[in-house]
Parts: structure tokens; C-alpha cells; sequence
């Protein structure tokens, strides 16, 4: 686990700053009709260098912690999809554009960052690198189904054109990554590899983001700013969705008797969300529903400082000894 870096100690200020900079340049003349052609570029540009850190070879792995991954997996993939339906319903049925894209944000787990917080938190980052392949590819052929599935009442949804664009933001992105991978591992070897280039991916990976959001802001700014209460409006379901996994992940862990360690790998991998990926498929997907998109940038603003005082409590939860009578960690689990 590599150390943080400075962008991404401060990747939340980085968003927010990308924010207040493509608005600041909506108002500039011109700009907004050119900034659009720049968005999925940087957006491609930084899903590459997420699949390019994919351990592949970590699939398996998973299997050896059989009761976390099955959790994990039925947290992520059954209990978020409907969670989140339910938590639109409740707070977001006025606006079905916000709804939607609350639904794309909480399907999707964490590829990445998850990693750095499981690691402040002293839990098993082993465990959380296995589970990554396992977040990405059922994401990736779960996405256009929990959309159809879940959200086909609230905006009108094409399956084909949900699917193209998973081939064309997701898949040709993730196959490139994956022959780039093994043609650095045949070249420079696995040590360079993991310890000179994925250190500086995860920074450049970030900055991209940060570009991809100035272009959407540059380029949808006017019809945004006058939405102001975006973000008051997605505070509560949000802030919720935290709260809730979070008591159910810690009752979860008691009932299975999971090490601390492990409690912490799960917690991180089933709060964290990936909003790069489901902003990538909102754009090129929903080109006309904006609000979308704000969605997807709004919840990184709240989830990254979220994840900062999660892994503090969970510090103090084993501080505390509450997961004390759980076993070591072991093969089983």
C-alpha cells in the first residue's frame, strides 16, 4: 500500500476546486460549446489508470476469505441497489434526474480509494485488493440492469444505449489497461511496476478527474447554476446511506464473528462508492440530463470526508475492543 499522496490527501479540495473552476468558466464566451469534447477524453484517461492497477491475479484470492466476500458481495450488489431505490423514494421523487443519478452512485463500489481508508484504518488490505476485481467486473454487468431495473420509471432508458456505453467508457478502457499491464510486466517487471509506476498513477488518476469535472462544469455551468439547492437536496439520502451501512456492517460483523481487521476491509469496500465510473456512463449515456452527472460529482464532495472520520471511528472501535471476542483473522473468513 503505497503512502498517500498530496492530491490525494486533498482530493476532495481538488473536486470542489475543479467545480468552482469550470463554473467560473461557463461564464466565459465561447467556452461552453468547446469544454463538452473534453470530458470523456479525461474521464477514459483516468479509468485507465484505475484498471491499470487492477491486481488480476487477486481474483481468486478472494474465495480464501469465503464469509467476507460472500457479505461483501450481497452487501454491495443486493442490499445498495435497493437501499438506495428506497432512499430516492423517500427523499429524491420530485426530482426523478437526482434520483437517478443517486441510484448510479451507490451501485457502484470503490475500485481504488477504499484501499487508502482500509489502510488508515488498520484493516486487512489484503482482503480489500482481493475483493477489487470482484467490485469491477459485477458492477460493470450489473450496472445496465440495476439502471433498467431500477430506474426505468424515472428517465426514459434505451438498453442499447446503456450498453454501448459500458463497451465504450468501461470495457475498451479495462481491455486496454489489462494488454498495457502485462506488456510493462513483460518489459520492466513486476517490482518496477508496482513500486515506480502505480505510485504515480493514483495522483494522475485524480488530476484527470479534477479536468473531466472542469469540462462538465465549463460546459453545463449556466443550466447547473440554476439548480442551487442540488446539494442540500442530496445530503440527507447520502449522509444516510452512510450512517445506515455503517451500523449494519458493524452488527453484520458481530453476528459473523469477523476479525477486526476483516470488519474494517468490509466496512470500507461496502461505503465507498466509484464515482468516476457511474459519471463516465451518465455522461455519455444521459448527454441531456445534467443534473445527472451533478449528482455523481456532488457525492465524492461528501463521501471523502465521510470515509475520513469512518476509518477514525473504526481506529476506535478497535481501540475499544468491541470486536474483541471475534476471532484472528484465518483462511475461513
Amino acid at each position: 500500500m503505497h503512502p498517500i499522496s498530496f492530491v490525494e490527501k486533498f482530493q476532495s479540495f481538488i473536486i470542489l476546486a475543479a467545480v468552482l473552476i469550470g463554473l467560473g468558466l461557463s461564464r466565459v464566451p465561447g467556452v461552453a460549446e468547446q469544454a463538452g469534447r473534453f470530458i470523456l477524453p479525461f474521464l477514459l484517461l483516468m479509468l485507465l489508470g484505475v484498471f491499470i492497477q487492477l491486481p488480476l491475479r487477486e481474483i481468486a484470492a478472494a474465495f480464501k476469505h469465503g464469509k467476507v466476500t460472500g457479505l461483501s458481495l450481497l452487501i454491495n450488489f443486493v442490499w445498495n441497489p435497493l437501499f438506495a431505490w428506497l432512499l430516492g423514494w423517500i427523499f429524491l421523487r420530485q426530482q426523478p434526474a437526482l434520483w437517478l443519478g443517486l441510484i448510479m452512485l451507490m451501485v457502484t463500489p470503490c475500485t481504488d480509494w477504499y484501499l487508502v481508508f482500509t489502510n488508515i484504518a488498520r484493516g486487512n488490505v489484503a482482503l480489500g485488493t482481493a475483493l477489487l476485481p470482484w467490485n469491477l467486473f459485477l458492477q460493470l454487468l450489473l450496472l445496465p440492469l440495476y439502471l433498467l431495473l431500477l430506474a426505468g420509471t424515472l428517465i426514459p432508458l434505451e438498453w442499447s444505449v446503456l450498453v454501448r456505453s459500458v463497451i465504450v467508457v468501461l470495457l475498451l478502457p479495462l481491455l486496454t489497461a489489462v494488454f498495457l499491464r502485462r506488456l510493462l510486466l513483460y518489459w520492466k517487471g513486476a517490482d518496477w511496476l508496482e513500486r515506480r509506476l502505480l505510485p504515480k498513477i493514483q495522483p494522475g488518476q485524480i488530476l484527470f478527474l479534477g479536468l473531466a469535472i472542469v469540462a462538465m462544469f465549463a460546459s453545463e455551468g449556466a443550466e447547473l447554476l440554476e439548480s442551487p439547492l442540488v446539494v442540500l437536496a442530496l445530503l440527507p439520502p447520502v449522509l444516510l446511506f452512510f450512517a445506515v451501512n455503517f451500523v449494519l456492517v458493524y452488527l453484520t460483523a458481530r453476528l459473523a464473528s469477523l476479525s477486526y481487521a476483516n470488519y474494517a476491509a468490509l466496512c470500507c469496500t461496502t461505503l465507498a462508492r466509484n464515482s468516476p465510473i457511474a459519471l463516465a456512463i451518465a455522461l455519455v449515456a444521459f448527454p441531456e440530463q445534467p443534473l445527472i452527472a451533478l449528482a455523481l460529482v456532488i457525492g465524492p464532495l461528501i463521501e471523502l470526508p465521510v470515509l475520513g472520520v469512518v476509518a477514525q471511528l473504526l481506529l476506535r472501535i478497535n481501540a475499544s475492543g468491541w470486536l474483541s471476542d471475534a476471532p484472528v483473522p484465518d483462511a475461513a473468513q
